[in-house]
């Protein structure tokens, strides 16, 4: 039993270990509110962040609605995701044609340097600070050096910690002497390399967290959906508006080819052209020449679309102005090859068969500038002739040499014949085993419509070639002309 000091002392004993027991519950109590403070705040933070990316992504969607321009695009995801993760600022770039640089689309305000900056460009930035800004936005990076190059290396959203210490800043020359921590990540959509995104803090704003780097990643996933939608909507514009313009120039081109076939007294004539595209290097065309005389002419311009559309215009116009008041086919094709030759590219030329028909006696007289040779049915003895008169290709040559070589041809029609006209497209159509139509086909189509009149003959010749071709394209454009005799 204890004796009054040793009672007097175990109480003494026992009041200091409580005292230290509660003294140690309520620093750990203290303790635990303030790791329940950081985590609240934590968790705030967190919201806080969640917010500004749902902020961010629904501006973002808004504004692909609206199909803004890169530089647009560029900024409202560099300045959302900045804000998304309190960066101090950041940078889009975007892969240039030939895919060999990087080039700048957009850069904030208060973004530090992402590039070196060679020496000398530091020192005039001394003296003038916009020295540096315009080497920023006017510089473009190789695919393969630098950070940006390295993240496209990489194929992933990266954290440097310290870029001034990463090896691409190795470089004196172009050495990096900010202290700035950045995020990076590769732009692609469609398994193509867009470009590279970055944000950046200087490190007296602090870290960036693995945290940051997630949700960065994820805001550029999604900024690599909507840069390349908005490509892909772009350029689904841009060829509207290119066909819409195409569908233009092919109207303005129908209006410049005959409306309707002409009356010629003793004849009839019949006409077609076929385009392969939208716009067609073919054309041919009726000419009243006075003295109840008509010019009839059929070209065929090298190449196709919108250049062969637009020197098959150059052509018409310099036949039109120079054929009334000449009796020879062959004058007529020498005067539209001066009028032409100095203003055709060397790789084009046109191919052309015009002939004069005279009412009054029933005459026809062609000559060819290098044009297939026209198709004569004689109808006495069912035979079909190829009418070669020798010419050279209109733009070949100045004039001498063309002049030389190009002869008209008369043709004596009787009652019952038809000549047909042509361009290569007709011979040259290909059917699923790549054989083509040929001469021969051609020749017995014509043959066997010819009796049957000129509209006939059209009709004949471009159902034989549906049959033939099946469902392949048309690869060539087609024109037919074909005159009959009564």
């Amino acid at each position: 039993m204890l004796t009054p000091p040793e009672l007097q002392d175990f109480r003494i004993i026992a009041l200091a270990f409580g005292m230290v027991v509660l003294i140690g519950l309520l620093l750990a109590l203290r303790n635990q509110r303030k790791r329940n403070r950081r985590i609240r705040q934590r968790f705030r933070d967190l919201e806080g962040e969640e917010q500004r990316m749902f902020s961010f992504l629904r501006d973002l969607g808004l504004a692909i609605e609206n199909e803004p321009s890169p530089s647009v695009l560029s900024r409202i995801i560099v300045d959302g995701i900045s804000k998304v993760l309190n960066a101090r600022g950041g940078a889009v770039y975007f892969v240039g044609a030939g895919n060999g640089y990087l080039l700048p689309s957009y850069i904030s305000d208060e973004c530090p340097p992402l590039i070196g900056i060679p020496v000398e460009v530091r020192k005039k930035a001394e003296r003038d600070p916009r020295a540096l800004e315009s080497h920023l936005r006017l510089s473009r990076v190789a695919v393969d050096e630098g950070i940006l190059g390295y993240c496209l290396a990489v194929g992933q959203a990266i954290l440097v910690e310290n870029v001034k210490n990463h090896p691409s800043f190795r470089d004196a020359f172009t050495r990096y002497t900010d202290d700035v921590a950045a995020l990076l990540a590769p732009l692609r959509h469609a398994n193509k390399d867009l470009g590279v995104l970055i944000v950046a803090r200087r490190h007296e704003d602090g870290a960036f967290t693995t945290n940051d780097l997630a949700v960065f990643r994820s805001a550029a996933e999604q900024s690599s959906f909507a840069i390349g939608n908005a490509r892909i909507h772009r350029e689904a514009h841009e060829k509207r508006a290119i066909e819409s313009e195409l569908h233009n120039a092919r109207e303005v081109q129908r209006i410049l080819l005959p409306q309707e076939d002409p009356v010629i007294s003793g004849f009839r004539i019949s006409g077609t052209n076929l385009p392969a595209r939208i716009i067609s290097g073919d054309y041919y065309d009726y000419i009243p020449l006075g003295d109840r005389k008509f010019g009839i002419v059929i070209a065929d311009v090298s190449g196709k679309g919108f250049p062969a559309g637009l020197l098959m215009a150059m052509c018409r116009s310099a036949l039109r102005s120079v054929a009334p008041g000449r009796s020879s086919p062959s004058e007529v094709l020498s005067s539209v090859n001066r009028q032409l030759f100095p203003d055709i590219r060397e790789d084009m030329f046109i191919s052309m068969a015009y002939a004069i028909l005279d009412e009054a006696t029933g005459g026809l007289v062609m000559a060819r500038a290098g044009h297939d040779p026209a198709l004569h049915f004689h109808s006495n003895s069912g035979k079909v002739e190829t009418l070669r008169s020798p010419g050279l290709a209109l733009g070949v040559d100045g004039g001498t040499v063309f002049e030389r070589v190009t002869k008209d041809l008369e043709v004596t029609m009787k009652s019952g014949d038809c000549v047909l006209l042509y361009t290569d497209g007709v011979r040259e159509a290909v059917d699923s085993q790549e054989e083509e139509f040929g001469m021969d086909r051609m020749a017995d189509a014509f043959r066997m419509a010819a009796p049957l009149g000129a509209e006939t003959v059209l009709n004949r010749m471009q159902e034989e070639l549906r049959q033939f071709t099946g469902e392949g394209p048309q690869m060539d454009d087609i024109t037919l002309v074909a005159i009959e005799k009564k």
